[in-house]
């Protein structure tokens, strides 16, 4: 794309952020900057909705994500969480299952989660009306792009109509998926394989006494590898390899679907919403930032499905960049924090890819020798109390921490640098108990044991963040103080007591020597405190972000310095 000529007498609109594309993982960024109060345009090419249920499974690393945009009730409502997932060969004897309801990583949510896209971007698009300064501009293709040390001047064109119109971004995000024209824009190369399988995907909805199989399976049939799953809402998802000579056209046919469907569903009962053949691809984007462009989502990688982490990994992108945004655009962190999201980003999102191409390795042997000796190979491992755990319990899935980036030191060190666990937790005044999260703020958290006088006392002016006082389980709410109501003041800290439900708090904090721990605003650690030392870690915290006016360079920042150059 050629450099951008603003339309003759056309103002040019004005906005911090202009997210490219409204599926899933840009509407929750937008959602995400909404809600820190960021300027956002989001463009979306199509004038509709999408419609169709193409991402059907997300994690409690998402759904967590979704908790920090204010939108957990309404898409957990809309979801269901699988029990377990088995693995049968082809006569449909189970040789490995991994158990989900016995599964809590910690993270407050169901290890899986089935959804509806359809549903799903509704719930997304619907929650940006929550902002007014977030605008969604549908029907409206990028076809140009320039960009200075200021900002990024976009050009958009009318689907329709062909009418083009400017507009000013101090930063743009491409959320534009595989084809992303936002990446082709800033010119960055793809790498990686594309898999020469194609596979045969199929969703529907059927009555829940029309469904033959009701649980989650991998079908590894040499013959034929297939995944069957209900889903959310009635709905139900399989996906089946082609095989050689099968095309495009021959596997579409409805008497084609309705007999590859057959043994899982009664197909004159089953109503077909989408019948697509696909390839899945193992890409990565050569860099995920060119100047104040970036790349989130597919638009960065693609990986393949039989870890279910595709659009997981792009709501991971939205979290880690979206906070990291807000503050530079507000002066509270030198724009070489930016520097860290793909610092950050990019070995765990590299390590999920290659754990999917392993788990595809076992799933897709396609022949009878090698299938059974796989079946046999894992029916007998499995017999090892740990290594069944290890199966059982999804303990494979690479854990969510980052080796470097914006951390004290800048670099992991054990729990610093991982995500920290959502327990729930009893409030002065609220009924029940909440998770954890609902009640740190969105800004930076210093959380520890409530005999800690409040460590925020010197805290960085202009930087939100809130003192969680934990207090043992048992511990009678009325003995405690009343929590202060809404979010932190601008620029000045504030506290709130909770009671320990479960005891969790308090464990991690015995565990790990800590008398308190400081939490990013997307929850990861960014570093354990002694009583005495949270002046230091205040500062570690101020040099990580760099100077509030933006004066400082990378070199200037030790912890970026650190993560960067190593």
């Amino acid at each position: 794309m050629g450099s951008v000529q603003p339309p003759d007498r056309q103002a040019v609109q004005e906005v911090d952020v202009a997210v490219i594309g409204c599926g899933p993982v840009g509407a929750l960024t937008a959602n995400l900057l909404g809600a820190r109060g960021v300027r956002t345009l989001v463009v979306e090419r199509s004038a509709t909705a999408h419609g169709q249920p193409r991402a059907f499974s997300c994690d409690d690393e998402a759904m967590r994500i979704y908790q920090q945009a204010g939108l957990l009730d309404e898409i957990r409502d809309a979801t269901i969480a699988p029990p377990l997932v088995e693995y049968v060969n082809g006569a449909g004897r189970v040789f490995a299952r991994m158990a989900l309801s016995e599964t809590d990583f910690g993270y407050g949510h169901a290890p899986l989660r089935f959804f509806d896209q359809p549903r799903l971007e509704h719930t997304l698009r619907a929650g940006l009306d929550r902002f007014p300064h977030v605008q969604l501009s549908l029907g409206a293709e990028l076809v140009g792009l320039t960009q200075d040390e200021d900002g990024v001047t976009v050009l958009l064109s009318d689907v329709a109509t062909g009418q083009r119109r400017a507009v000013r971004a101090r930063y743009v995000l491409g959320c534009d998926g595989a084809r992303s024209a936002t990446r082709a824009a800033v010119r960055i190369p793809l790498s990686g394989a594309s898999y020469a399988e194609p596979w045969l995907a199929v969703s529907g909805d059927v009555p829940s006494d029309a469904v033959r199989v009701g649980d989650t399976r991998f079908v590894c049939d040499w013959r034929r590898p297939a995944f069957v799953s209900p889903g959310a809402a009635g709905s139900y998802r399989m996906e089946f390899m082609l095989r050689p000579g099968e095309t495009e056209d021959e596997m579409r046919r409805p008497e084609t679907v309705a007999a590859l469907v057959s043994p899982y569903v009664d197909p004159d009962r089953f109503t077909v919403t989408r019948a697509v053949v696909y390839t899945f691809h193992h890409l990565i984007a050569r860099r995920w930032r060119e100047g104040r462009v970036f790349l989130l989502g597919d638009a960065a990688h693609q990986m393949p499905p039989f870890m279910g982490q595709g659009l997981c990994s792009g709501l991971r992108d939205a979290a880690n960049l979206s906070w990291k945004l807000s503050l530079v655009l507000s002066g509270a962190a030198d724009p070489a924090v930016l520097d860290t999201y793909e610092i950050e980003r990019r070995p765990h999102t590299v390590e999920m890819a290659r754990t999917s191409v392993r788990l595809g390795h076992v799933f897709l042997a396609r022949n009878r020798v090698t299938a059974g000796m796989r079946d046999a190979v894992l029916r007998a491992v499995q017999t090892i109390p740990r290594v069944r755990r290890f199966v059982e319990r999804f303990e494979f899935k690479p854990v969510p921490a980052y080796r470097r980036g914006l951390m004290a030191g800048g670099r992991r060190a054990g729990v610093v640098g991982t995500m920290f666990p959502q327990p729930r937790v009893l409030v002065p005044g609220a009924p029940g108990e909440r998770l954890l999260d609902e009640v740190l703020g969105d800004g930076f958290a210093v959380l520890g044991r409530a005999g800690v006088d409040n460590p925020l006392g010197a805290w960085r002016p202009g930087l939100p963040a809130r003192f969680v006082a934990v207090h043992p389980s048992g511990t009678p709410l009325a003995d405690l103080p009343d929590p202060i109501a809404g979010p932190p003041a601008p620029g000045g800290p504030d506290r709130v007591d909770v009671v320990d439900a479960d005891g969790v708090l308090g464990g991690w904090l015995r565990r790990h020597g800590a008398d308190l721990v400081v939490l990013r605003p997307d929850r990861f650690v960014f570093a354990l405190v002694s009583a005495g030392g949270i002046e230091q870690a205040g500062r570690d915290l101020s040099a990580a972000l760099g100077a509030p006016d933006g004066g400082r360079s990378r070199a200037d920042t030790p912890g970026l310095a650190a993560a960067a150059d190593s």
